[in-house]
């Protein structure tokens, strides 16, 4: 009894197990998830900025209009899509980054905060951020989906 038992729990277990969450669908209908690969070599100038908690940087050329990677601490960073995530893509969806918030710059006015990716103030009709993963491995931070 105590064999069927494990074994059950053990096929039972690794059935509910996925590696990856790449069948999730994206539940935004504005934005499409793009293909993202990117290693930030902390030692460049352009990126020394993260080795310091509360810093961010900006990468204009991934995802849709542009990445932001915030440094939370020196081992967690967080890493968003630049484009406003409730509105389809326009010439004025890219938004603007003071702080922690970012503001759409269209007539809407969105803001998110980019540290948790929630539009702010909270509001369940608003869809938070996209966000890519972001891991530190040495003085590398890679960025990807």
């Amino acid at each position: 009894m105590k064999k069927i038992a494990i074994a059950l729990l053990l096929s039972i277990t690794l059935i509910s197990c996925d590696s990856s969450d790449d069948n999730n669908q994206n539940p935004n209908p504005y934005l499409v998830i793009p293909p993202v690969s990117l290693s930030l070599n902390l030692n460049l100038p352009e990126y020394t900025d993260l080795k310091f908690p509360g810093n961010s940087v900006i990468v204009t050329n991934q995802g849709i209009k542009g990445i932001i990677i915030y440094c939370i601490n020196t081992d967690l960073y967080t890493a968003s899509e630049l484009s406003d995530p409730n509105h389809n893509p326009s010439s004025c969806s890219k938004m603007d980054v003071i702080g922690i918030i970012a503001t759409c710059p269209c007539d809407d006015g969105n803001k998110n905060d980019i540290v948790t990716g929630q539009f702010t103030p909270p509001n369940n009709e608003k869809y938070p951020m996209l966000q890519y993963r972001a891991e530190r491995n040495g003085d590398v931070v890679n960025i990807y989906n």
